[in-house]
């Protein structure tokens, strides 16, 4: 944050939220140092500013940035309300304490309006899109006409939304004809899916409860859950006790050779269904996998299956049942109310001499000790007891706060290394400019980790939570180890684009764009799938390390971390 920044901050405000800055601060520099010669419009000056504010509520601006000029506008205009229908000269007051206490009065005033300015890029006014009394067609035109201006990625991702126009509209048109809701969700999830981009969500659909489309279309399950290893082949990697797959002798770790009548690995290209959007071609083969053996309940398919270890394979047939969703939900990782109301880093010195952090998330709001002094305390013990390494377990953090990462990161650096800067779109110039006010660098802090480290990642690995490894990868005693690339979805969600569609869909995009020290966009996949942090050495999902990880129970990822730091 500086003084430059703060100034650039201007291009963030409202008119209305500029004009409030204007008028207050020049009522305040007024009061506190009084014009010699009286102006009679002077007096009106604070109404003006009032018009200003009532007309940023009215505009629907109520974001912290406005109810702060708000407030600081209504105080100002009612300490001035009198002079309105009593106008006199202007007078000083005659003792010395009433002309200090008016000036630090003033003094205080002016307080807020720096700090809107500072804050300005952060707290900016983003407009909700309300599309939702329009028809398919015409909803859908105008958010990608939006999306085609502010969405941060579009030319990152080559996203060419005439052509996304032209496959998409004519599709909404069929669905508003028929009248058919499923059609027009449907074609909205493929279009947002599309934009291969983590952070897209519609914010209201709950597809677990109440998605009647979701519900009808993958609402069966048959007890099991796969995985595609890196050669094509399909392997069970979960089976429900007493479900149809486990009463038809699919044991754990079987190959899976034909599903519904098609070749195994061309049912799994085939899946598409996901519960949101996934922007590596890494994170899309994991859903693949959890979704090519869900189907709406009561369906019947044929499968061929070799059981691990076997040469023959045997055939059967399952019957999808309503199993709550069970295989997706024991396949999907979420933080739990206990993981948020508790330290996220928790540590301790492994048997083999090393140190093991788990970082949960990035969310600094719990009730237990600070994550910054959490972790320095696990450091110190570890440099007391001589630890021959150090892992840090990022696997499924979703993320949080870039500044706590980059705060935590400090750690392992000697001196000031470049985080992010962020751009967001101008709605006055029509571009993408660096907020100069958000700069995140990584400090070194105490103490200073000097040793191995070893950063464990997956294709969970999300948002802030790809920070760390993205800003400390490449230094030399610092390794990033997974079966995967992280999540690819680095974007800012600081004033998210949110848009209101037909049926009462609310999507939200993310608003902002972190650069790199080149003034790159970092971390966010491209248009090919691929993104995120990669990592320095990337474990094969073969039979060996599917074998130990899946069904001998071995933590592969630890284990191929303990091996990089020996060397």
């Amino acid at each position: 944050m500086s003084v430059i920044g703060t100034i650039d901050s201007v291009k963030w405000l409202t008119v209305y939220e500029l004009t409030m800055c204007v008028i207050s601060l020049f009522v305040l520099t007024v009061y506190a140092v009084p014009i010699k010669r009286y102006r009679r419009w002077f007096d009106f000056l604070p109404g003006a500013g009032m018009l200003a504010a009532l007309a940023s509520l009215l505009s629907g601006d109520t974001t912290l940035l406005a109810l702060i000029l708000d407030s600081l506008t209504l105080l100002v205009f009612l300490g001035t309300v009198r002079r309105l229908y009593k106008p006199k000269v202007w007078t000083v007051p005659n003792r010395k304490i009433f002309r200090i206490v008016r000036r630090v009065i003033c003094a205080a005033g002016v307080v807020p309006i720096v700090f809107a300015l500072a804050y300005a890029g952060v707290m900016r006014y983003n407009p909700v899109s309300d599309f939702s009394t329009m028809n398919y067609s015409k909803a859908f035109v105008k958010m990608n006409e939006r999306l085609s201006r502010e969405y941060p990625f579009g030319e990152w991702k080559q996203v060419d939304w005439n052509e996304r126009r032209s496959k998409y509209e004519s599709v909404f048109k069929q669905a508003e004809t028929d009248k058919d809701a499923a059609l027009y969700y449907r074609t909205l999830r493929e279009y947002l899916f599309s934009l291969r981009d983590g952070h897209i969500k519609i914010v209201n659909d709950s597809v677990y409860e109440g998605n009647a489309l979701f519900k009808k279309e993958v609402g069966g399950g048959f007890g099991l859950s796969t995985v595609q290893l890196d050669n094509g082949k399909v392997l069970v990697s979960l089976v429900l006790e007493n479900s149809p797959a486990a009463a038809s002798g699919i044991k754990l770790g079987a190959e899976i050779v034909a599903w519904d009548g098609k070749p195994a690995k061309a049912a799994f290209d085939q899946t598409t269904w996901s519960e949101s959007g996934m922007a590596t071609d890494k994170v899309k083969r994991l859903n693949q996998g959890r979704f090519m053996v869900r189907a709406p309940i009561g369906k019947e398919v044929q499968v061929e299956f070799r059981n691990w270890g076997e040469s023959v394979s045997s055939r059967t047939k399952l019957t999808a049942y309503d199993d709550g969703f069970e295989t997706l939900k024991q396949t999907k990782n979420k933080l739990t109310p206990a993981d948020l109301k508790s330290s996220p880093i928790e540590g301790e010195m492994l048997d083999r001499g090393y140190g093991y952090v788990k970082i949960k998330h990035f969310l600094p709001r719990s009730n237990a000790a600070s994550p910054e002094k959490s972790l320095a305390k696990l450091l110190k013990m570890f440099q007391e007891k001589h630890a021959k390494g150090l892992i840090i377990d990022l696997r499924d953090n979703p993320g949080g706060e870039d500044q706590l990462a980059a705060d935590l990161a400090g750690f392992f650096v000697k001196s000031t290394k470049h985080y992010e800067y962020v751009s967001y779109y101008n709605r006055y110039t029509g571009k993408f400019e660096q907020n100069r006010n958000e700069v995140v660098k990584v400090k070194p802090a105490k103490p200073y980790y000097d040793g191995k480290v070893a950063i464990l990642i997956n294709s969970r690995t999300g948002s802030t939570g790809e920070g760390m490894p993205l800003v400390l990868k490449g230094m030399p005693n610092i390794k990033v180890i997974g079966f995967t690339s992280t999540a690819g979805s680095f974007g800012i969600m600081s004033s998210p684009i949110e848009i209101k569609m037909p049926e009462g869909y609310v999507i939200r995009f993310p608003d902002g764009r972190s650069l790199d020290q080149n003034k790159r966009v970092q971390g966010d996949a491209d248009q090919t799938g691929v993104g995120g942090a990669i990592p320095d050495i990337e474990i094969p999902l073969n039979e060996a390390t599917f074998k130990a990880s899946v069904m001998d129970g071995v933590d592969v990822e630890l284990e191929y971390a303990i091996e990089a730091l020996k060397k």
